[in-house]
């Protein structure tokens, strides 16, 4: 499936219900959006269908801090056409560091970032617990803690 990816627009809300997909908490979102750029892909009907979100963290590093398909569109290979545009993106801004984080419980995202070539560089020990209120919970796993992945892109 082709599909666009675009700049979200300065007068476009960001499409929540998909970020909270992949962050369980509004404040957090809300944060994070006033400093990363938000995009978003849409289909041939120009429908939202997944978002991601790249924010610089350090010199030479891009972090994807939010990435989400809605859920009817998952398993079609959108997850890997927005990584593939971070990507992208971060070439084309000299970027050396792609990063992204994903909790200890999410099974089926640790598995996607190695497959879109993450290698894991460590662990946040008791990051959910630190900064969400509420306990998180995925595959009968307590959230606790953050995996960190990362890719080098002077190397692809």
């Amino acid at each position: 499936m082709e599909i666009k990816i675009r700049l979200q627009k300065d007068n476009e809300k960001a499409p929540m219900d998909l970020l909270l997909l992949a962050d369980p908490s509004k404040d957090i979102i809300e944060e994070y959006l006033k400093r990363g750029d938000c995009y978003v892909a849409t289909d041939d009907c120009n429908n939202i269908i997944g978002v991601i979100v790249l924010l610089p963290t350090r010199p030479e590093t891009l972090e994807i801090i939010n990435i989400a398909v809605r859920k009817d569109y998952q398993g079609k290979g959108i997850g890997k056409q927005l990584v593939n545009f971070a990507i992208q993106k971060a070439k084309e801004q000299k970027i050396k560091t792609l990063e992204v984080g994903t909790g200890n419980s999410s099974i089926n995202q640790i598995a996607f970032y190695q497959k879109c070539g993450f290698r894991i560089t460590g662990i946040d020990r008791d990051f959910f617990l630190r900064h969400y209120n509420e306990a998180i919970y995925e595959n009968g796993i307590q959230c606790r803690d953050m995996i960190r992945f990362s890719m080098d892109l002077s190397i692809i």
